[in-house]
């Protein structure tokens, strides 16, 4: 693996940036190309990709989520024509302006301009949308890309794109660690738990703000809320958990709620259902590939607080029907979502390429 920022000491993942003269390079012209908002244009780096032993010696190259001021996509010319590339799409951001998450509005599908979310990560300050679209444009007419998507959702919108249409686009779901998140005996307490989790709890995307208006709604029912991420938490806060921890908080909740305004296959949900606890959540994106609704949970209709509390009031008074979208979902992880399976797809799609 070749990374942005190296975290812990595998041998097996290196930080792209060992030379010196690149970091170098790569600081200067993104000074430049940052204070005129055309995010990762070029950063020189990423040229040097294809003299690096670990992708001369590769007989498929994987690209993960890459827009983040360590790679540009200008070199994807380049590279795709010493290797094949397998690029397993995030998020929205390859096929938009700017956006990783554009919610309703379609401009990708026509050159974008006009953002209504300059604010949304990544942030521009300026309007440089048209021109980022054109330039991904430019840069992917002239790759050769093989494109994964996690959902349906992604998979069906990345085919409809001016831009990533060109290319064969497969779908791959993400896998679980279902050894790890699975269910297990909950704990005797006098009231059901809801479990809310995301890595920055007060992001906009994730629905805070929309759980705290829903629960304001069910001040008739008695439930605890908690939360599991950092920063402003909903309800009672358990704070930033490691996998195990987090995996025993699945597994005790009587509920997980994600009330997402905007999302790809979220990990979170995956390791609910796969840990039994059935899960509220709004359907948008790729979440309807794993909440179905009445069968592994409740799919409540965006952005509406009043609806969400609908699912939750739903869940939260019937045990029995809990259980067995447990149940069913715990069932449907096992079918759909191991990373055996993962693994086994993503193999099949790398011996193809390599052919």
């Amino acid at each position: 693996m070749l990374v942005g920022q190296k975290q812990g000491s595998d041998p097996d993942v290196r930080e792209l940036k060992r030379n010196v003269a690149w970091r170098a390079a790569d600081r200067a012209c993104g000074a430049v190309l940052d204070r005129l908002d055309l995010q990762y244009v070029l950063y020189p780096s990423s040229f040097a990709v294809a003299g690096d032993p670990w992708f001369r010696g590769a007989s498929v190259v994987q690209l993960y989520n890459t827009h983040g001021s360590y790679f540009s996509h200008t070199a994807l010319p380049f590279l795709s024509r010493r290797r094949p590339i397998v690029w397993r799409l995030s998020d929205q951001w390859p096929f938009t302006g700017h956006v990783a998450y554009s919610y309703e509005c379609e401009r990708w599908r026509h050159g974008c301009g006009s953002c209504p979310y300059l604010d949304e990560y990544p942030r521009l300050r300026r309007d440089r949308t048209a021109t980022l679209w054109r330039w991904k444009n430019r840069v992917y007419a002239r790759s050769r890309i093989t494109v994964v998507a996690p959902s349906t959702w992604l998979e069906r919108s990345a085919k409809e794109s001016p831009l990533l249409g060109r290319f064969d686009v497969r779908r791959i779901p993400n896998g679980v660690e279902l050894d790890v998140f699975r269910p297990r005996p909950r704990t005797p307490r006098e009231r059901p738990v809801i479990l809310f989790a995301s890595a920055w709890l007060d992001e906009r995307r994730k629905g805070g703000a929309v759980l705290r208006e829903a629960v304001a709604k069910l001040s008739d029912l008695d439930f605890e809320l908690v939360s599991a991420g950092e920063r402003a938490a909903v309800g009672r806060p358990l704070g930033r958990l490691g996998r195990g921890e987090l995996a025993r908080a699945y597994a005790d909740a009587d509920l997980f709620v994600l009330p997402t305004l905007a999302e790809n296959l979220p990990n979170t949900i995956l390791e609910s259902l796969a840990s039994g606890t059935p899960v509220v959540s709004f359907d948008v994106g790729g979440v309807g590939d794993a909440v179905r609704h009445l069968e592994t949970g409740w799919l409540a209709q965006a952005p509406h607080a009043d609806s969400l509390a609908e699912g939750i009031r739903a869940l939260l008074g019937d045990r029995e029907l809990r259980e067995r979208l447990g149940r069913n979902g715990r069932d449907l992880a096992e079918r759909e979502w191991s990373q055996e399976l993962e693994a086994s797809r993503f193999a099949a799609l790398y011996e193809e390429l390599a052919a």
